[in-house]
C-alpha cells in the first residue's frame, strides 16, 4: 500500500500522474491522435524511450486515465483510449498551452493548438470534450470538428513558414 504524503489536491494528481511523460503521453492521445504503442513511440516529439512508454501507459491505466483493449485487426495491437477522467484534464490541458505560449520560447507552428484552445476559451474545450467522447468512448459525433479547426491552423501556420525558409535558402 503506498502512502501520500498529503491531502493537496495539486500534489494528489501529481502522484496521479507520475511525471511530465505522462501529461505528454496524454497529450500525444488527446491532440495527436495516437493510440497505439507504436504511434505514441514514433510519432513522439521528445525522444521518449520505450521503456518508460510502456511503464506511464501502465500507471495511466491503472489510475483509470486511460482504458485498453485489443486491436481486432491485429491480434498483439493494444488501443488506447482516453476515459472521462483523462477528457476532464482538457481545461488544465488548454490552460498549460496557453501560459506556455505566453512565458516560454514555444515554436510558432506547436503553438497553434493552444493558441485556437485559448481564443475559444471553455466553449470551445467543451465541444473538444465532446468530439474527444466520439473518438474515445463512442458518444454520439459533434456537428464541428475542434481537431479539424486546430489541425487547419497549424497547416496555415506551416504554410506561413515556408516562405520565410525558401528565402532564407534562396
Amino acid at each position: 500500500m503506498s502512502r501520500r504524503r498529503s491531502g493537496c489536491p495539486i500534489d494528489l494528481t501529481l502522484e496521479t500522474f507520475g511525471n511530465r511523460w505522462s501529461l505528454i503521453i496524454l497529450r500525444d492521445i488527446m491532440f495527436g491522435g495516437h493510440r497505439t504503442f507504436r504511434a505514441l513511440l514514433a510519432h513522439n516529439m521528445e525522444g521518449i524511450a520505450s521503456n518508460i512508454l510502456a511503464d506511464r501507459l501502465a500507471r495511466l491505466a491503472a489510475n483509470g486515465l486511460l482504458s485498453r483493449c485489443g486491436d481486432p485487426g491485429h491480434k498483439q495491437r493494444v488501443v488506447y483510449s482516453l476515459t472521462e477522467k483523462a477528457i476532464d484534464l482538457v481545461p488544465m490541458m488548454a490552460v498549460m498551452g496557453s501560459w506556455g505560449v505566453r512565458h516560454t520560447l514555444a515554436s510558432t507552428e506547436l503553438s497553434t493548438r493552444a493558441k485556437v484552445l485559448e481564443a475559444g476559451g471553455p466553449p470551445l474545450w467543451s465541444a473538444f470534450m465532446a468530439e474527444l467522447r466520439h473518438f474515445h468512448l463512442g458518444a454520439p459525433q459533434p456537428a464541428e470538428s475542434v481537431l479539424a479547426m486546430m489541425q487547419s491552423a497549424y497547416e496555415a501556420a506551416l504554410a506561413e513558414r515556408r516562405p520565410q525558409a525558401d528565402l532564407v535558402a534562396g
